[in-house]
């Protein structure tokens, strides 16, 4: 402490020593912390800064992979719907231009059928191009229908005529005018029949 004459007392000598060391101790911690933090980083915590760097950097991989694997997903399933529709689009013209080639030939048909219910065609040159053309339109899909005998379907069949008789007990074609013809399943033109119903 200062007495009245300014000088100092030996108890202000061994204050001054002692705030001395203090400050010398802080000084020195206050150095270590700012060593550890400005270069010298301990090994754990350089670590543990590598595992959070590799294990955000994963994260951002998988999350990016993620996201192409859902694009790849959504761009097959696109191709995917776009061959079907393309491979119907391809099948459904084949099956209009030989319907249409068909229905050209739908009269030359009948003739045939109308020979060959006469017997004009039963041998001779003429009989075989006929049997080669049908063979032909055959592999396309085509086929006639309609026969005595068969059950009526209004579907399939233009009755023409429907007369009551006693032999038949459900409606029945007794004569064929001109034969149905069809792609597959698609009825290009119905039979066209005289009818025998059930009195």
């Amino acid at each position: 402490m200062n007495d009245h004459t300014g000088f100092n007392t030996p108890d202000d000598e061994g204050a001054e020593d002692a705030l001395s060391e203090a400050a010398s101790i802080i000084d020195g911690a206050a150095s270590v912390i700012d060593a550890n933090h400005d270069g010298e980083i301990s090994a754990d915590e350089i670590a543990t800064a590598d595992e959070a760097g590799a294990f955000s950097a994963l994260d951002a991989a998988q999350t990016k992979a993620a996201e192409h694997l859902a694009d790849l997903q959504r761009l097959q399933a696109e191709y995917v719907n776009y061959r079907k529709r393309v491979d119907r689009d391809r099948a459904m013209a084949s099956e209009l231009a030989t319907a249409r080639t068909v229905e050209a030939l739908i009269p030359t048909l009948d003739d045939l059928a109308a020979a060959r219910e006469h017997g004009d065609l039963e041998d001779g040159p003429f009989a075989a191009i006929a049997a080669k053309l049908e063979a032909a339109l055959g592999q396309l899909g085509w086929s006639s229908f309609g026969a005595v005998g068969d059950a009526f379907d209004p579907v399939l069949h233009e009755a023409l005529l429907s007369q009551p008789s006693a032999d038949v007990t459900e409606p029945t074609i007794t004569t064929v005018a001109q034969p149905g013809h069809r792609i597959g399943e698609r009825v290009l033109r119905p039979a066209r029949v005289i009818v025998a119903q059930p009195e």
